[in-house]
């Protein structure tokens, strides 16, 4: 800090370092490759293009190698040592500059010409509990369309190659590639960083404050632990979150090589994948497929059956609609996403969901997305006859999973590595069920959600759970119009067992739709924990566990009957976890119980909270992002931009 305070004015202004300037250079050797006709019938972009490429040092006789475009979400500068020179927003983007590079190099060898861009992400993780988490969710929309315009932007292009690992980005990406109509679009997933050899996941780290404050981990402790719960440099978080699903998403979609999901980041296997689909893509260019041909209503499909399958992240309740929407295709409902997983049992075991909390990269190890399809082509719930990536159906790629050298290898290493066997982290539907293994997303309605909600229901404390797979919670109701203020209430002890936390005014209009994690994790290290309901309209993160229903729509500035709830209200929530059905309803005021039908005819009547409002912090750019997806859908719709509904929008008020 000396050093920096006492920087003088003039060691700002003048250095006596580069001041033998040039004004002209010798310009590359050799000439471009022109025709006659191309200088009468291409548009003059194109021309200078062969220039610009020519001036970045590309070898002249290469300039008409067909181009193809590599798009990322790199964050942060690495010395060629890997020594940081500057930081990304997190480790999931860290390494991805790699896999830019071990792409471009194989397609320059096949005789390709690459081009490569990016657009950085922010990480979920970094802003919980700050103002930066209303700017996250709001990103993806932005960030799909930088991308969607940076492809459009090399007209030239034949194809584009998206890289991504993380919770905005990867869903941005993929919203991006889906687009890309009749030219092909492969996706290399970012993988997974390790866990660590002694300490704690990235998932448990991001309670050590409030541990803290309960007295159940020392400053040292927490100091220690924390140094190290990123064990490698790069790649998403070793629970299933939103990353790793979208991951799954990905490549259960079609638009990923087999086995390449949740691989870890800069090991040998990782960087293989993208070699390997630089090689996908020229393949596709040469067969005519393109991103149209991929991703289909079937495909979309596919997807929905594996999320169930993983218990996947209910982030993606939101990004899925959002990536068949940017494909031209329908978007899943709540109905949609209820009735696939009413039918598709969970068959891995992974943190946060359990039993036994497996990371990652064991799920991969275990064999990942192609495992997990192996055991619903059996069961019939996989359409095998949608295209992916490869060029072929699913059903070639799971005929050559099933017997590749690189399943058995990598299973059988898991086992060597770390004394699991791999049928107890990816298991038939039969053990999972011996296991305790019900699906996982549930949807709950009532008068305090009257356009539906959503809870993992996996991830409700199994002794709350009675005989009939039943959860039953009545209790009074504790109203937070912010996050820091339930925050607050939590540390200084005012939950108490058998309330239910209301938060208002976190969908949308009120906080960008944040994710609180930050309130779950804090709840957890209560004694009480397991016995606190959470309700809101905001939405949670990935990892986040108890008996939490996010996405109450509509939200309480919309003028849901969640924004009416007052403090001391009784309310009942009733989650069925054998038939994924659940209500949440307004049953009592103060000492008078009445049902769940004069709990409506009250909510009818009764005003809105008076003290409802956005965040003071709510950013412009957020406020705007709110009204356009709230005239394309909302939160069930994705949240998308839908021009034609905003555009008619707007004309009719005119």
């Amino acid at each position: 800090m000396d050093q920096v305070t006492n920087l003088s004015l003039e060691s700002v202004l003048e250095s006596a370092a580069g001041l033998a300037v040039s004004t002209h250079a010798r310009g590359p050797e050799g000439a471009l490759p022109l025709t006659a006709e191309m200088l009468l019938t291409e548009p003059s972009g194109n021309l200078f293009g062969l220039t610009q490429n020519a001036g970045m040092g590309w070898e002249p006789n290469r300039l008409l190698d067909p181009e193809f475009l590599i798009l990322s979400t790199h964050g942060g500068l690495r010395a060629e040592n890997g020594e940081p020179i500057a930081l990304g927003f997190h480790s999931g983007h860290w390494e991805v500059g790699l896999l830019v590079a071990e792409a471009a190099r194989e397609l320059k060898a096949l005789r390709a010409t690459p081009f490569a861009g990016a657009c950085t992400d922010p990480c979920d993780g970094r802003t919980q509990g700050t103002t930066g988490m209303m700017d996250s969710l709001p990103y993806r929309n932005d960030a799909a369309m930088v991308l969607r315009r940076l492809i459009r932007s090399l007209p030239t292009g034949k194809g584009t190659l998206g890289i991504a690992t993380c919770d905005k980005g990867l869903p941005a990406m993929m919203m991006a590639l889906a687009s890309s109509g009749a030219k092909p679009a492969v996706l290399v997933p970012g993988g997974v960083t390790l866990l660590p050899e002694n300490g704690e996941d990235a998932a448990k780290i991001q309670t050590i404050g409030a541990r803290f404050a309960q007295n159940q981990i020392t400053l040292d402790y927490a100091a220690d632990v924390g140094c190290r719960a990123c064990a490698s440099p790069g790649g998403g978080c070793q629970f299933l979150g939103t990353a790793a699903t979208a991951q799954v998403v990905g490549e259960a979609l079609g638009l990923s090589l087999p086995h390449t999901a949740l691989a870890p980041s800069g090991q040998p296997i990782w960087l293989d994948a993208a070699r390997r689909s630089a090689r996908a893509l020229l393949r596709l260019n040469a067969l005519g497929i393109g991103t149209q041909n991929i991703l289909t209503s079937a495909a979309v499909r596919n997807a929905m059956v594996l999320h169930a399958a993983f218990g996947g992240s209910t982030n993606l309740l939101i990004h899925l609609p959002a990536i068949a929407f940017s494909a031209g295709l329908a978007r899943p409902t709540a109905a949609d996403w209820a009735h696939v997983n009413r039918q598709v049992p969970r068959l891995v075991d992974a943190l946060p969901n359990g039993p036994r909390n497996f990371a990652t990269v064991q799920v991969f190890l275990a064999g990942g997305v192609p495992e997990v399809m192996l055991a619903l082509r059996a069961a019939g719930l996989l359409d095998e006859s949608a295209v992916t990536v490869t060029g072929e159906t699913l059903g070639a790629s799971l005929d050559w999973w099933q017997r590749s050298e690189r399943r058995a290898t990598l299973r059988r290493r898991l086992t060597e590595l770390d004394g699991i066997d791999p049928d107890d982290v990816i298991m038939s539907p039969d053990r999972a069920r011996s296991r305790g293994l019900t699906s996982t997303v549930c949807f709950p309605a009532g008068n305090l959600a009257p356009e539906s909600s959503v809870i993992k229901s996996t991830a409700i404390d199994p002794s709350l759970v009675g005989d009939d797979q039943v959860y039953r919670h009545q209790g009074p109701a504790k109203v937070f119009i912010t996050e820091r203020d339930a925050i607050r209430a939590i540390k200084s002890g005012e939950i108490a067992h058998g309330d239910v936390l209301v938060l208002v005014c976190g969908g949308p209009a009120g906080a960008g739709m944040q994710e609180i994690y930050q309130i779950t994790s804090a709840l957890k290290q209560l004694p009480h924990c397991k016995h606190v309901a959470v309700l809101t309209d905001a939405r949670f993160s990935g990892v986040s566990t108890g008996a939490c229903i996010g996405h109450i729509s509509p939200e309480a500035l919309a003028g849901g009957p969640i924004g009416k709830v007052l403090d001391g209200d009784l309310v009942e929530i009733v989650i069925d976890r054998a038939s994924l059905r659940g209500t949440v309803n307004l049953i009592g005021e103060g000492t008078e119980i009445f049902g769940a039908e004069e709990g409506t005819r009250r909510l009818h009547i009764r005003a809105p909270r008076p003290d409802l409002k956005p965040d003071p912090n709510l950013p412009d750019d957020t406020r705007l992002w709110a009204a356009l997806i709230q005239a394309s859908g909302g939160v069930w719709g994705g949240c998308v931009y839908d021009t034609d509904a905003i555009i008619n929008r707007l004309e009719t008020k005119q």
